[in-house]
């Protein structure tokens, strides 16, 4: 078992562009200090520097990442596109061995919405419109049915606030570390 009834986990996939950074960067700061963010994107691109494939290192070490802060007092957000099939069982064991609520949330965002949103980021001319189709996996839903599909049209603000609500993060105090 991991963390303590008291700990919240925050499970928020989606395909790229579609404000899963956005949103657990809104998290963090309705909530303060002690909420934990384990982005898919750095501990896979920046810290392993690997590709994205079934049984790649980044798995197990996202999954390491959120049971030492869970275990250590930190609510946690996980957040990646996390393919199910690759991602599926360890996000399943997570949920099933974390002690407290666990929410998971789907930003399903169509493909268009993704393209445009992506012309706006920092990696556009790294990444074409070929790889972000490539990439690209419309409803790509967990076979739990527990997470939650937020559609394109939410707002971030909107989002964010759904999500403090849902998980009684917004009447949680913040730690004092």
């Amino acid at each position: 078992m991991v963390g303590t009834e008291a700990t919240r986990l925050v499970v928020l996939r989606g395909n790229s562009a579609s404000g899963k950074s956005s949103v657990a960067a809104g998290l963090r700061e309705q909530f303060g200090r002690g909420l934990a963010m384990v982005g898919q994107d750095n501990l896979r691109r920046v810290v392993l520097r690997e590709h994205d494939r079934p049984g790649a290192a980044n798995i197990g070490l996202i999954d390491l990442t959120a049971r030492y802060a869970l275990d250590a007092g930190y609510h946690v957000v996980v957040e990646g596109i996390l393919y199910a099939d690759r991602y599926g069982d360890m996000l399943a064991h997570l949920r099933a061995d974390h002690r407290g609520p666990t929410h998971g949330y789907y930003l399903d965002v169509p493909f268009d919405e993704t393209l445009a949103r992506h012309a706006t980021k920092p990696i556009a001319d790294e990444v074409d419109e070929t790889q972000l189709r490539d990439w690209y996996r419309p409803r790509d839903l967990l076979p739990d049915g527990l997470e939650t599909v937020i559609s394109a049209d939410s707002a971030l603000h909107e989002t964010v606030a759904r999500i403090m609500s849902d998980t009684g993060l917004a009447h949680l105090p913040a730690l004092d570390r």
